[in-house]
């Protein structure tokens, strides 16, 4: 079963969300209505918490996990996803913040108390140091990772509409179960 408790908090589940039997999601962790969670994902929520937001879609061999609360940083870094978010495939979200409408591509890494604001593409391969804070609308890409230039109208269409296809091909999946 790939969810699992730790110290008794076990992940909370919203409707119509789909999970690989393949990935594992354990302790705090929060999955929003319509997500989707697919093969080889690990996200770790035991030291702190993870949410999900709604219609998003973490795909496959990423790693999500948190960072723990400490005299120096009281709250740790919870890892917080917003709304129509696409996490590519093979991404490391380790204790920042994502807002809605957000396409991080393949084998990104953002780490601990960075803020994604809503309406961001980050291109494959970026890498987003610590605290740093992306604004809305922009691409970024680069490691470490540099704003490249505002979106165009269609990227930003497309942020909403990729978070659209995982939820059909999502719902796919679950009626092949039933």
């Amino acid at each position: 079963m790939p969810l699992r408790h730790y110290k008794n908090i076990y992940p909370s589940v919203g409707n119509k969300v789909y999970i690989d039997t393949s990935s594992v999601i354990v302790g705090d962790v929060t999955l929003g209505s319509d997500s989707s969670i697919w093969p080889l994902v690990a996200a770790r929520g035991d030291v702190n918490r993870i949410s999900i937001g709604e219609r998003t879609n973490i795909q496959d061999g990423s790693v999500l996990h948190v960072t723990r609360k400490s005299p120096s940083n009281p709250n740790g870094y919870p890892l917080i996803i917003g709304n129509d978010v696409t996490v590519g495939h093979k991404c490391m979200l380790h204790g920042c913040q994502l807002g809605n409408r957000i396409l991080v591509g393949m084998g990104a890494i953002i780490m601990d108390g960075a803020i994604i604001e809503d309406d961001v593409f980050i291109g494959a391969g970026t890498l987003v140091p610590p605290k740093k804070t992306l604004e809305s609308g922009f691409l970024y890409v680069g490691n470490p990772m540099q704003k490249k230039r505002p979106l165009k109208d269609s990227e930003m269409q497309f942020l909403k509409q990729s978070a659209v296809n995982y939820v059909n091909l999502k719902d796919e999946y679950l009626a092949q179960e039933e």
